[in-house]
């Protein structure tokens, strides 16, 4: 990399933030050529160009975007992308996922029919991005933030798409957001998707359908997972026991827990403590 070429970037490691997690952050400004690809992303990742062009692949679709556009990979999807040789980009990106990653993409007007967009306004997007990358950090205190960031940062994506199509971010949007907020205030009592339905005023099949379209989670498979993140906050702070910690996130039964948790995290709710302690302990050495 030459001196006209910089790139600064930052990966999180630690993903168990809830609803949405920062998988990676960072700037650069290619040299002529600089590429990546083909290859796929376990999360989404946008990019949007500060300056210059390029060219980007995705479902073997060639897209050209420049000074002012965004655009994003999806989860699994095979992309590839390439600064041009004569005016090599300068871009700013997020990577991230989480429980709500799938719903709030919908509102941005992204799709994997539609991977680039086009921001007609001032730098504010790269302002967004650039501080998600200032709180970058492996503290609970940088997760907190570079979430918030994010969320400004798609809240801005989101507020350009209903200008430009008022109608379409009301799709399941109430429904789904009354039936996360009943998970979030109650995911430690015994609750059941009935009473999920009940309280957000539809029936369980309308509701199931929302969750998988919105966040391709059935709403029991939300909870539980909403559950077991919970869960693996109160094992990082260490002061709970794993029957403490099961009781804590709605669960009666410490085995059951334990195979749920194994389930959806790998590990063990004990092995999952243990890993946490040797990452704490390599921290202050």
């Amino acid at each position: 990399m030459d001196q006209h070429t910089f790139k600064h970037s930052y990966k999180n490691t630690l993903r168990e933030n809830l609803s949405l997690t920062v998988y990676n952050t960072g700037f650069q400004k290619c040299a002529e050529g600089d590429s990546w690809g083909p290859a796929v992303r376990d999360h989404y990742l946008i990019h949007y160009v500060a300056s210059g062009k390029g060219h980007f692949t995705c479902c073997d679709v060639q897209h050209h975007p420049g000074q002012g556009d965004l655009f994003c990979i999806f989860p699994g999807q095979i992309a590839s992308y390439t600064a041009d040789s004569q005016e090599p980009w300068e871009y700013f990106w997020v990577g991230f996922n989480g429980t709500e990653a799938k719903r709030l993409m919908e509102l941005t007007g992204f799709s994997t029919e539609n991977p680039v967009l086009h921001y007609k306004k001032d730098d504010r997007l790269k302002k967004r991005l650039l501080d998600i990358y200032r709180h970058r950090g492996s503290q609970p205190l940088n997760d907190c933030q570079m979430a918030g960031s994010l969320y400004l940062f798609l809240g801005e994506l989101i507020q350009m798409s209903e200008s430009a199509h008022p109608a379409a971010t009301r799709h399941y949007g109430s429904y789904l957001e009354r039936g996360m907020r009943f998970i979030q205030y109650n995911y430690a009592d015994s609750i059941s998707v009935e009473d999920i339905a009940s309280y957000v005023g539809i029936s369980r099949s309308h509701l199931y359908r929302i969750f998988i379209e919105s966040t391709g989670l059935s709403p029991n498979e939300f909870l539980s997972k909403f559950r077991i993140n919970e869960a693996c906050s109160l094992l990082r702070k260490g002061e709970l026991s794993v029957n403490q910690v099961a009781s804590s996130v709605g669960y009666t039964d410490a085995l059951y827990f334990s195979r749920v948790f194994r389930k959806i995290k790998g590990v063990s709710p004990s092995q999952y403590f243990a890993v946490c302690q040797n990452r704490q302990e390599d921290s202050n050495r």
